[in-house]
Protein backbone atom coordinates (compact mmCIF):
# COMPACT_ATOMS: atom_id res chain seq x y z
CA UNK A 1 0.00 0.00 0.00
CA UNK A 2 1.80 3.36 -1.74
CA UNK A 3 1.06 6.21 1.10
CA UNK A 4 1.22 10.08 -0.63
CA UNK A 5 3.84 12.61 1.63
CA UNK A 6 2.79 16.36 0.00
CA UNK A 7 6.10 18.51 -0.55
CA UNK A 8 6.88 22.02 -1.95
CA UNK A 9 9.13 23.25 -4.36
CA UNK A 10 10.23 27.12 -5.06
CA UNK A 11 12.57 28.49 -8.24
CA UNK A 12 13.33 31.80 -8.15
CA UNK A 13 14.00 33.87 -11.35
CA UNK A 14 15.32 36.54 -12.68
CA UNK A 15 15.83 37.79 -16.11
CA UNK A 16 18.31 34.92 -17.71
CA UNK A 17 18.92 33.80 -14.15
CA UNK A 18 17.79 30.69 -11.90
CA UNK A 19 18.32 31.03 -8.12
CA UNK A 20 19.28 27.51 -7.17
CA UNK A 21 20.85 25.63 -3.82
CA UNK A 22 23.31 23.07 -3.40
CA UNK A 23 21.72 20.37 -0.99
CA UNK A 24 24.20 20.07 1.94
CA UNK A 25 22.55 17.15 4.04
CA UNK A 26 19.74 14.89 3.68
CA UNK A 27 17.13 13.62 1.08
CA UNK A 28 19.21 14.86 -2.66
CA UNK A 29 22.17 16.19 -0.92
CA UNK A 30 25.29 16.65 -3.50
CA UNK A 31 22.73 18.13 -6.42
CA UNK A 32 21.35 21.92 -7.12
CA UNK A 33 17.74 21.83 -6.58
CA UNK A 34 15.08 24.85 -6.09
CA UNK A 35 13.94 25.42 -2.42
CA UNK A 36 11.31 23.30 -0.65
CA UNK A 37 10.19 20.54 1.85
CA UNK A 38 8.06 19.06 3.51
CA UNK A 39 4.29 20.71 4.82
CA UNK A 40 4.43 21.39 9.00
CA UNK A 41 1.11 20.58 10.81
CA UNK A 42 -1.53 22.56 9.88
CA UNK A 43 0.40 24.63 6.90
CA UNK A 44 -1.26 25.22 3.43
CA UNK A 45 1.26 24.39 0.62
CA UNK A 46 1.68 27.70 -0.35
CA UNK A 47 2.43 28.62 3.63
CA UNK A 48 5.21 26.17 3.20
CA UNK A 49 6.28 26.76 0.17
CA UNK A 50 7.00 30.34 1.93
CA UNK A 51 8.66 29.31 5.03
CA UNK A 52 10.84 26.74 3.11
CA UNK A 53 12.03 29.06 0.99
CA UNK A 54 12.88 31.45 3.41
CA UNK A 55 14.48 29.01 5.96
CA UNK A 56 17.19 27.42 3.11
CA UNK A 57 18.01 31.00 1.29
CA UNK A 58 16.93 33.53 3.58
CA UNK A 59 14.44 34.89 0.92
CA UNK A 60 11.16 36.33 1.20
CA UNK A 61 8.35 36.42 -2.15
CA UNK A 62 5.17 38.47 -2.48
CA UNK A 63 3.90 36.07 -4.57
CA UNK A 64 4.51 32.42 -5.80
CA UNK A 65 2.93 31.07 -8.91
CA UNK A 66 1.58 27.40 -8.76
CA UNK A 67 3.54 26.09 -12.31
CA UNK A 68 2.78 22.12 -11.62
CA UNK A 69 2.54 19.14 -9.63
CA UNK A 70 4.85 15.90 -9.94
CA UNK A 71 4.19 12.66 -8.21
CA UNK A 72 7.63 11.07 -7.39
CA UNK A 73 7.52 6.64 -6.97
CA UNK A 74 10.87 5.56 -6.07
CA UNK A 75 11.07 1.74 -6.29
CA UNK A 76 11.19 -0.13 -3.11
CA UNK A 77 9.58 2.54 -0.84
CA UNK A 78 6.04 2.73 0.23
CA UNK A 79 5.73 6.50 -0.22
CA UNK A 80 5.19 8.83 -2.85
CA UNK A 81 5.98 11.98 -2.75
CA UNK A 82 3.83 14.78 -4.19
CA UNK A 83 5.57 17.62 -4.94
CA UNK A 84 3.90 20.72 -5.77
CA UNK A 85 6.22 23.67 -7.67
CA UNK A 86 6.16 27.18 -7.70
CA UNK A 87 8.34 30.02 -9.73
CA UNK A 88 9.04 33.30 -7.27
CA UNK A 89 9.91 36.18 -10.39
CA UNK A 90 10.17 38.91 -7.63
CA UNK A 91 11.50 38.66 -3.78
CA UNK A 92 12.80 40.51 -0.71
CA UNK A 93 16.34 39.56 0.43
CA UNK A 94 19.60 38.58 -0.61
CA UNK A 95 20.32 34.91 -0.97
CA UNK A 96 22.05 33.59 2.16
CA UNK A 97 23.47 29.43 2.90
CA UNK A 98 21.77 27.97 5.18
CA UNK A 99 22.33 24.41 7.32
CA UNK A 100 20.89 22.73 4.40
CA UNK A 101 21.63 25.09 1.29
CA UNK A 102 24.03 26.92 -0.87
CA UNK A 103 22.16 29.13 -2.96
CA UNK A 104 24.04 30.25 -6.22
CA UNK A 105 22.80 31.94 -9.47
CA UNK A 106 23.07 30.28 -12.57
CA UNK A 107 22.52 31.61 -16.20
CA UNK A 108 19.09 30.30 -17.86
CA UNK A 109 21.93 28.73 -20.72
CA UNK A 110 24.24 27.28 -17.92
CA UNK A 111 21.72 25.35 -15.56
CA UNK A 112 23.47 22.46 -14.04
CA UNK A 113 21.39 19.93 -15.20
CA UNK A 114 24.33 17.16 -15.06
CA UNK A 115 24.39 17.69 -11.05
CA UNK A 116 20.30 17.77 -10.54
CA UNK A 117 17.71 15.42 -10.63
CA UNK A 118 17.09 13.50 -13.61
CA UNK A 119 13.66 14.62 -14.39
CA UNK A 120 14.34 18.21 -13.97
CA UNK A 121 15.25 18.42 -17.39
CA UNK A 122 11.79 17.67 -18.47
CA UNK A 123 9.91 20.04 -16.40
CA UNK A 124 12.02 22.78 -15.87
CA UNK A 125 11.55 24.11 -19.67
CA UNK A 126 7.62 24.64 -19.31
CA UNK A 127 8.49 25.98 -15.87
CA UNK A 128 10.86 28.80 -17.59
CA UNK A 129 8.02 29.34 -19.95
CA UNK A 130 5.52 29.80 -17.54
CA UNK A 131 3.46 26.81 -18.91
CA UNK A 132 1.68 24.64 -16.04
CA UNK A 133 2.33 20.72 -15.98
CA UNK A 134 1.39 17.31 -14.56
CA UNK A 135 3.66 14.84 -13.76
CA UNK A 136 5.00 11.23 -12.83
CA UNK A 137 8.02 10.15 -12.15
CA UNK A 138 9.30 6.44 -10.97
CA UNK A 139 12.82 6.24 -10.01
CA UNK A 140 14.80 3.48 -9.53
CA UNK A 141 17.48 4.91 -6.79
CA UNK A 142 18.04 8.61 -7.34
CA UNK A 143 19.30 8.57 -10.72
CA UNK A 144 17.51 6.28 -13.08
CA UNK A 145 14.09 6.96 -14.61
CA UNK A 146 11.90 4.08 -15.13
CA UNK A 147 8.96 5.53 -16.41
CA UNK A 148 7.69 8.69 -16.58
CA UNK A 149 4.28 11.38 -18.05
CA UNK A 150 4.64 15.05 -17.99
CA UNK A 151 1.27 17.04 -19.43
CA UNK A 152 1.01 20.66 -19.89
CA UNK A 153 -2.27 21.85 -18.32
CA UNK A 154 -4.78 24.80 -18.36
CA UNK A 155 -4.51 24.93 -14.13
CA UNK A 156 -2.52 22.91 -11.78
Amino acid sequence: MLTTRVFTLVLVLQPQHVLLGMKKRGFGAGRWNGFGGKLLPGETVEQAARRELQEESGLTVDTLQKMGRITFEFVGNTELMEVHIFRADSFQGNPAESDEMRPQWFNLDQVPFKNMWPDDIYWFPLLLQKKQFLGYFKFQGQDTILDYTLEEVEKV
